[in-house]
């Protein structure tokens, strides 16, 4: 099982069990992450490593599965601002029900997870503050560490390796409340195409996102590749009513802190009308997901609306405050 081989979705789906659940020891799980390291993963690998990691989930017991999250692979390197993480609130306020799956920063200084604890979202809330924060607020936030403690067995070996492991692609695909719909963004197109392959085969609504020069979102710096149920298109900014934005307009903070603050700031309706853009872009994504009878333009309007008005910011204050 532990040889460079390519494996069935069933034998992926038993492998990743035997490291969930303790099986696998260190030297084993090294080989094992070490593979593809030197091979690409197939989509029944993917399938199958996917199954077997919300099988071992945390169940949010949230009784709906009508819900959207945003996401991205992390590893694109650019350090923008938490695109993605605002897109939510946006969303949110725009009257829809967020999911948020999230982790601490992988190619940034603040991932999800580190931003809405300087902002003071607490992770380690039983279901029914959960269940009260998307009723209330619209949106919960599934903190992956503590969703997934079947991951605690790889993390040593992960760290000692100290190199970007299949682990990273599976975060975005293994949200424990399983949304029905999903926007996420890749690092680069192979792995576009293999989410799309591997989405193609769910129920989901989805879009999958890669910018050409290299981010996991829709940027707005380049064209972007987008996959979804439909196939894949190639959008530039103008296509979509917008105007290109250059890298350094999407800078985030050099510390959480900063970081913070930059997401408050957005919220409250101080952003730059690149960091606006690209924060309402892609909630319009999703909302387009949600909304598949709305146009790019119908979902941007949408989206500008719940950021202007204040509404994605009270999603914010609602979320800290349903404790």
């Amino acid at each position: 099982m532990f040889e460079q081989q390519l494996l069935t979705h069933a034998e992926a789906r038993e492998a990743m069990l035997r490291i969930g659940q303790g099986e696998a020891n260190a030297a084993e799980m090294a080989a094992f992450m070490s593979v593809y390291r030197m091979r690409p993963i197939s989509v029944p690998e993917l399938a199958g490593f996917r199954e077997a990691l919300l099988s071992l989930s945390r169940n949010p017991g949230l009784g709906t599965h009508d819900t959207v999250d945003i996401v991205g692979t992390g590893g694109d390197g650019k350090d923008t601002l938490n695109i993605s993480t605002l897109a939510c609130f946006v969303v949110a306020g725009a009257g829809y029900k967020v999911t948020k799956h999230g982790n601490i920063g992988v190619s940034s200084v603040c991932g999800s997870s580190d931003v809405l604890a300087q902002l003071g979202v607490e992770f380690g809330v039983g279901n029914d503050v959960l269940q009260r924060q998307l009723e209330r607020a619209g949106i919960c936030f599934l903190h992956a560490p503590a969703f997934h403690p079947a991951m605690r067995h790889a993390g040593p070996v992960r760290r000692e390796l100290g190199v970007r492991t299949f682990f990273n692609i599976l975060g975005p695909l293994v949200n424990p409340a399983r949304p029905n719909f999903q926007v996420a963004g890749t690092f680069s197109l192979e792995l576009l195409r293999l989410y799309h392959y591997l989405l193609q085969q769910t129920t989901m609504r989805y879009t999958v996102v890669h910018a050409l020069d290299g981010y996991d979102e829709l940027s707005l710096t380049a064209a972007a590749k987008l996959a979804n149920q439909a196939g894949e298109r190639v959008v530039a900014a103008s296509d979509l009513g917008l105007t290109a934005t250059r890298p350094e307009e999407l800078a985030g903070g050099r510390t959480p802190q900063e970081s913070a603050q930059l997401f408050v700031a957005v919220l409250e309706g101080h952003a730059t009308r690149a960091q606006r853009d690209v924060v309402t872009a892609n909630a319009a994504l999703a909302i387009n997901c949600l909304e598949p009878t709305f146009t790019f333009a119908d979902s941007l309007a949408a989206a500008r609306e719940s950021l202007d008005s204040g509404r994605a910011r009270r999603a914010l204050q609602e979320l800290v405050a349903a404790i």
